[in-house]
């Protein structure tokens, strides 16, 4: 490293060069993307990679059914509509989330109530939820934030004496685990995202996971325009019998999202390698705060979140203005480090 930092006019540690782009594309994801091109299917809710990508995520999470969707959103959605949430019931969700895990409630005609979080873990604190239940509550979405799984167990049996659904929003926590299970499976729905960012692939797309089958087949008919399908040709019958969305997936996604799977307990293990380094080289620095992950779960560090303590740290200012120092000194170094929902959803202007 140059004696001197890059911001006063030293040498960058990092260039591009250094990076590698995400997601990493190979020989699976080009055999099966070709295959799709081979083939001439490009959508639909029964085509092939379609429903090989449902088979194997239900597998690969133990859970009984998948539905692919177009996105993360539209799978939180599905999730609310299927359960019967409608005008005026309310839906309980973590203050510091991405506005989905909200905006999804008032898709519904529904009202978000928003609970703080530990600020250990940032996810839901289950100390400040029973407080927020009132007769229109209907479900709970606790938030596997940035690959951390919630607290289940107790948000599991504060909604079961309360009658409640409980759906997890894990759009960041592909292959994370609660106390040894998947997340995704242990409230009535789980969701997933296949945002180009995320730990699993797909470039855009989403993935509803449940143990029920009338959730599944209510899933069914919102995802595909509320059109009922025929018992025994499979086909569309074109006659409405809800309201839906279009919210299927794609051919070329789902092809790219099956690849991706392949190699997602290899990059979920370099993921926990790399965050574990880094906490212990960076909590022998003063005033650094690492992230905190309890032990009876597993993070896979879709993001690895920073905190500062300027004090701690000798230095005399706002902990924001430390923040943002720091940030501007590993940006000049070259590091992709910034700042994520800056604002908790009930702050912002929607």
């Amino acid at each position: 490293m140059s004696e001197r930092l890059a911001i006063d006019g030293g040498k960058p540690v990092l260039t591009r060069a250094d990076y590698k782009n995400w997601p990493i594309i190979g020989k699976d994801e080009r055999r099966l993307i070709g295959n799709v091109l081979d083939s001439g299917i490009l959508a639909g809710g029964t085509a092939p990679q379609v429903q090989a990508l449902e088979r194997e995520w239900a597998d690969y999470v133990g859970a009984k059914h998948c539905l692919t969707t177009c996105s993360g959103t539209a799978a939180l959605h599905m999730a609310l509509a299927a359960i019967g949430v409608g005008p005026g019931d309310e839906v309980i969700t973590s203050a510091f989330t991405f506005l989905a895990s909200a905006s999804c409630a008032l898709h519904q005609n529904a009202v978000p109530v928003f609970v703080d979080i530990d600020p250990r873990t940032y996810t839901l604190d289950p100390a400040g939820l029973e407080a927020a239940i009132t007769e229109r509550t209907r479900a709970i979405i606790p938030v596997h934030i940035q690959g951390l799984p919630a607290d289940l167990d107790p948000i599991l049996e504060i909604a079961r004496r309360h009658k409640l659904a409980v759906i997890e929003d894990a759009c960041q926590a592909h292959g994370a685990l609660y106390k040894g299970k998947k997340v995704g499976t242990l409230g009535q729905i789980g969701c997933f995202s296949l945002n180009n960012f995320k730990n699993l692939c797909g470039g855009e797309g989403g993935l509803f996971v449940t143990n029920d089958q009338a959730l599944l087949e209510k899933g069914v008919l919102i995802r595909c325009f509320g059109d009922e399908v025929d018992e025994l040709s499979k086909r569309r019958v074109y006659n409405a019998s809800i309201l839906g969305y279009m919210y299927r997936n794609q051919e070329l996604p789902a092809a790219l999202a099956r690849a991706q799977l392949l190699s997602l307990e290899r990059y979920n293990r370099v993921r926990i390698e790399n965050a574990e380094y880094l906490s212990r080289e960076l909590s022998a620095i003063p005033g650094v705060i690492p992230p905190y992950c309890p032990p009876d779960r597993t993070h896979v560090y879709f993001m690895y979140n920073v905190r500062f303590d300027p004090r701690a740290a000798g230095v005399d200012c706002e902990p924001r203005r430390f923040r943002v120092a720091v940030e501007k000194a590993l940006y000049k170094e070259g590091v992709l480090a910034g700042q994520w929902q800056t604002l908790p959803v009930p702050a912002q202007d929607l």
